[in-house]
This record gives C-alpha cells, sequence and structure tokens, in this order.
C-alpha cells in the first residue's frame, strides 16, 4: 500500500484499516512460529504497511485533521 493512497483516506477509515492489519499480523505471527506460513516475506509486507498507516494517523492527528473530515477536503 502507498503512502499516497493512505493520505487520500479518512483518520475513520485509517483506524479500521489499523486495526485489520494488526489483527492478520498477529495471526501471521502464529503461523511464522508454527512454521506454517506459506510466505514469510507477508508478516515483513504487513509489518511495514502497519508502520505507514501508523505514521499517517499520527501526521493527521498533528495537523489536526477531524477524525471524519478528508484530507485536502476541509473548508
Amino acid at each position: 500500500m502507498k503512502v499516497t493512497e493512505l493520505r487520500e483516506m479518512n483518520l475513520d477509515e485509517l483506524k479500521v484499516r489499523e486495526e485489520e492489519l494488526s489483527e492478520e499480523l498477529s495471526r501471521m505471527k502464529i503461523q511464522l512460529a508454527l512454521k506454517r506460513l506459506d510466505n514469510p516475506l507477508k508478516a515483513r509486507i504487513a509489518r511495514r504497511d502497519l508502520a505507514r498507516i501508523k505514521t499517517v494517523i499520527n501526521e493527521k492527528i498533528q495537523t489536526g485533521v477531524a477524525p471524519g473530515a478528508q484530507s485536502g477536503h476541509e473548508e
């Protein structure tokens, strides 16, 4: 997932995506421990996507974007 795509999302959408990725990553960690994950690279990609999402959320919070507002479309 690209940062430009994430910055177009509003804060609520980002938080939902963060929760989904966090749950997915925890499942992947369990599968990695049990040696059942087919592609271990997926865990790294999910971890990096989660970090990107958290970064964009923090940027939006620091700039004062309202929770339901679209970035770039404030009035």
